[in-house]
């Protein structure tokens, strides 16, 4: 009986894993196969196929046939699901069509069209951006919550009320229409995951080339990344938020005349969990204002 509870709580942590579908008849021990036999050469699409590996002797005989492989690599029957974008795919399909985008409004309906990343299919609402066009300040987030997902808005939850609070503090408001008053926000990416799961790295690289194309049209004074996913990525840094926030880099684009002064912040929603950071964030706000002013 325990044997039978111990099989059954195995089979509920898999599904809870995501682990819902089997992909062979046999079961595998990857773990056994060798270097050699999970390196499967690369398959091409015209001329004569490449020869065979030999085939593996003991627990690598257990691999599947090369034929899994090849099915990819198949052209879709008319009509049917091709299936989401690979990697190197959706990359190669976001820079094009990001670079084409000429103003914020093309650049949305090129996200709205973008089918290379999977958070679109579960997400309710493209959360594209708020705020004035011609703000000083481009704060970038991380990703939408369930509020912002509903709303199709950057920041409206209860981080987006802390961030409001923390912004009219130094004289900036999102709804101003001054542009030195005004704050423009955005996220990294601009569908919700899951759960508000953090974004995979595939999910982020496939986002990118839109934000750095989001940041070129807006072309702003001063950049505030707010949180680790969105400082990280646009400023190519390995390092945590505690460690880059408050400290002033230079962002570079191609599209952008010059470099931006960009400063990594805590998120909000951080700033929630604990709040004893909010002393760190003041600093930063400060920084931030005294750079507004010209003496920092």
């Amino acid at each position: 009986m325990n044997a039978l509870l111990d099989t059954i709580a195995a089979l509920r942590f898999q599904l809870d894993a995501g682990v819902d579908e089997a992909i062979g008849d046999e079961p595998m021990d990857w773990s056994a196969l060798s270097t050699r036999a999970r390196n499967v050469a690369p398959v091409t699409l015209t001329g004569a196929p490449p020869p065979a590996a030999p085939r593996p002797t003991g627990a690598a005989s257990m691999a599947p046939p090369r034929q899994y492989a090849q099915v990819t690599t198949q052209t879709p029957l008319q009509g049917s699901d091709p299936g989401p974008l690979g990697a190197a795919e959706a990359g190669q399909s976001a820079r094009l069509a990001a670079s084409a985008a000429q103003d914020l409004d093309a650049l949305k309906e090129a996200l709205a069209a973008f089918e290379g990343c999977a958070l679109k299919k579960t997400a309710t609402h493209l959360v594209f951006g708020m705020g004035s066009r011609q703000a000083r300040i481009m704060l970038v987030g991380e990703a939408p919550g369930e509020n912002e997902d509903r709303q199709g808005l950057p920041f409206v939850g209860p981080a987006g009320k802390l961030l409001d609070l923390m912004l009219g503090a130094i004289g900036l408001d999102r709804l101003a229409d001054d542009p030195a008053k005004a704050v423009y926000i955005t996220n990294m990416l601009p569908w919700r995951p899951p759960g508000n799961r953090s974004p995979t790295d595939g999910e982020i690289a496939a986002c990118l080339p839109f934000m750095a194309r989001h940041i070129e049209l807006m072309s702003p004074d001063i950049l505030i990344f707010a949180g680790g996913i969105s400082a990280k990525a646009m400023l190519s840094r390995t390092e945590g938020i505690t460690r880059l926030r408050g400290r002033w880099f230079d962002y570079h684009s191609p599209g952008l005349a010059k470099p931006v002064p960009s400063m990594p912040m805590l998120h909000p929603a951080y700033l929630l969990r604990n709040p004893a950071a909010k002393r760190e964030a003041w600093k930063d706000l400060l920084a931030l204002r005294l750079r507004l002013e010209g003496k920092g």
